[in-house]
């Protein structure tokens, strides 16, 4: 008897350890998967504030809780079974998906690099509430609407991109590693996102206060969330830039085209054996060189999808310029 229970915990505690090593892998795996996809998840981050410019204050809360469930929906019920399926009957067709996915934050961050430069007319990305704000009920729904089907954009990115990371695992890890990426980053960003959001509302309830050193924080907190929004913009442009650059290097060495990612590692050699420091500089490079390939990748992107645009543009321009031309004898003769 005594036998069997010594036995019985040794069949806990081992199950126990398996547990724990499980949970282990899935906090592993998830930690990678994340921190891959932190270039798309600074520019969510940018972006998403937008969406609440010109509301009245007591909506902003709200709001952005309808659209981190709305971001949550995206991720794990619409996205995550959908690349689960692809990687277990299709996996051939990450890599593409992946490198599409990749060419699209090249071509952002890209776009926005142009725009600063003033080489492409700049244009305003859709924020309804600032236009529509006095529209009540409707208008939110549609700033919900919208935010949501930009930030669906940005997890099948996510996504993805985590997948990518532990591709190798069984069905059941991707499940659950993949949940835990979904859920940690949506309350991470929104999370974040409200707090910005709301700075200058702290701010200015500070700056009342009887104490001037809570006074000069709330002025301070007021000033800051100009300069930290447009850090943000900086960073995310940048990190989407790296991100890209770093899925087309590593999608191409996968697809059989092995020169870029030859020449890149080739360069991180030298620093990499560095003792210390050395497994840092070698990220630094590969980050480096990704950076810059993300960017000539976007930048002959944006051209391309410009060049389409002033093409149809200008030939839509001739178009009505010989309609009437063509149609005023046919007209007079009708008449006739």
């Amino acid at each position: 008897m005594a036998g069997g229970l010594i036995a019985l915990l040794d069949d806990v505690a081992a199950l126990v350890k398996l547990s724990a090593a499980s949970l282990d892998d899935v906090a592993a795996g998830a930690s990678r998967a994340g921190a891959k996809a932190a270039g798309v998840v600074v520019d969510d981050a940018a972006v998403t504030p937008k969406f609440v410019e010109g509301v009245d204050p007591k909506r902003e809360l709200p709001i952005i809780q309808r659209i981190a469930v709305g971001s949550l929906f995206n991720k794990l019920v619409i996205i995550l079974p959908i690349i689960l399926l692809l990687s277990q009957f299709l996996p051939w067709l990450l890599t593409p998906l992946l490198m599409v996915g990749g060419t699209y934050l090249c071509y952002e961050g890209a776009e926005k690099i142009f725009e600063k430069l003033g080489w492409i007319a700049h244009h305003e990305k859709e924020t309804p509430a600032t236009e529509q704000s006095t529209d009540g009920k409707a208008a939110e729904k549609k700033v919900v609407r919208s935010a949501i089907t930009t930030d669906f954009v940005l997890s099948c990115e996510i996504m993805v991109i985590a997948l990518n990371e532990v591709a190798a695992e069984s069905l059941t890890s991707r499940a659950v590693i993949l949940a835990v990426v979904g859920v940690a980053i949506t309350v991470g960003v929104y999370g974040a996102v409200a707090l910005i959001v709301k700075m200058d509302d702290i701010g200015l309830h500070m700056a009342k206060k009887d104490s001037p050193g809570q006074q000069k924080f709330g002025r301070f907190l007021v000033g800051a969330m100009p300069k930290l929004l447009a850090l943000l913009s900086v960073v995310g442009t940048f990190a989407m830039l790296w991100v890209g650059g770093h899925i087309i290097l590593v999608g191409t060495d996968e697809l059989g085209f092995h020169a870029l990612y030859g020449f890149v590692h080739h360069l991180e050699e030298p620093v990499a054996a560095i003792a210390v420091i050395g497994g840092f500089l070698g990220w630094l490079v590969n980050t480096f060189f990704s950076l810059i390939l993300g960017a000539i990748w976007g930048g002959i992107v944006v051209g391309v999808i410009f060049g389409v645009k002033a093409l149809f543009k200008g030939k839509s321009t001739s178009d009505r310029t010989h309609t009437p031309a063509e149609a005023g004898p046919h007209s007079d003769q009708t008449r006739t």
